[in-house]
């Protein structure tokens, strides 16, 4: 049975995240020769020294062989595949976190998954839903769009979404889908900082109908364009950061003092 994925690490901002998190462990970073000296690389080859992880060159046509993406920018990792979290550690707060999840119903594009991991870490999401069929996982494409997102990501990986999302509503987190045929908008949901999660579709179908029916509630990004529906990458960014700014706004409400940020 394949888990959540993540043993081959490519691209430099990935590999250094993954070093940096020290979530892992790493077994041996592969750097390509005749590169040109940057900064990155040499950060990376402290970290992974500091680490006591076993720095490698090889020939760039070795290197090429090994690679599973398209410009791995000459660096691999290789480590202990990601930690798979439970859906029930998941929906617990811990400290002043509410949880802010995201699941995802069907999406197969590497690119767009690992995309949408970046813009979920960098809104404050605090785990993701993955179906354990039908469903891309972490692959090398995946943690290199991400760029270190899922070294900071807990991810639980279920047996069917529908299910999964009867059991977030019996822990009481609010599952909101996403899909373009909605007819109320994301920015008139009433929505405050409690659990909450944002369900995506896939890439060609959206949300299935079972998957469809277990939300609590259905809404759409409006679009002022020709086109009718966005990328499920970008579709997810924006709800993500609406989510975010709606969620903090209510915290602040509460509590004005999390609005106490140094200012230059």
């Amino acid at each position: 049975m394949r888990g959540v994925g993540g043993e081959q690490v490519e691209g430099r901002q990935a590999v250094r995240e993954l070093l940096l998190a020290g979530r892992r462990r790493v077994r041996e970073v592969l750097i390509a020769a005749d590169q040109d000296p940057a900064p990155i690389l040499e950060d990376i080859i402290e970290l992974a020294t500091a680490r006591r992880v076993s720095v490698r060159e090889i020939t760039r046509g070795r290197f090429e062989a090994l690679a599973a993406t398209q410009g791995p920018q000459g660096v691999i990792a290789r480590a202990q595949p990601l930690p798979e979290a439970t859906l029930d550690d998941l929906a617990v707060r811990r400290g002043n976190r509410r949880p802010f999840l995201v699941a995802l119903d069907g999406v197969t594009d590497p690119g767009n998954l690992g995309a949408l991991l970046r813009s979920a870490e960098g809104a404050g999401v605090t785990g993701v839903v993955l179906p354990r069929h039908r469903s891309v996982h972490v692959t090398p494409s995946v943690t290199k769009a991400a760029a270190g997102a899922v070294e900071h990501l807990p991810i639980a990986l279920v047996g069917g979404l529908p299910t999964a999302l009867r059991r977030l509503d019996e822990l009481g987190v609010w599952t909101v889908g996403l899909d373009a045929g909605a007819s109320t908008s994301l920015y008139d949901l009433p929505l405050g900082d409690e659990p909450v999660c944002l369900v995506l579709g896939s890439e060609g179908s959206g949300l299935s109908r079972l998957v469809r029916e277990r939300c609590s509630s259905v809404v759409g990004i409006p679009l002022l364009g020709r086109l009718d529906s966005l990328n499920v990458g970008v579709a997810g960014a924006v709800a993500c950061f609406d989510v975010a700014r709606r969620r903090r706004a209510a915290a602040v409400a509460v509590d004005p003092a999390v609005d106490a940020a140094p200012t230059d």
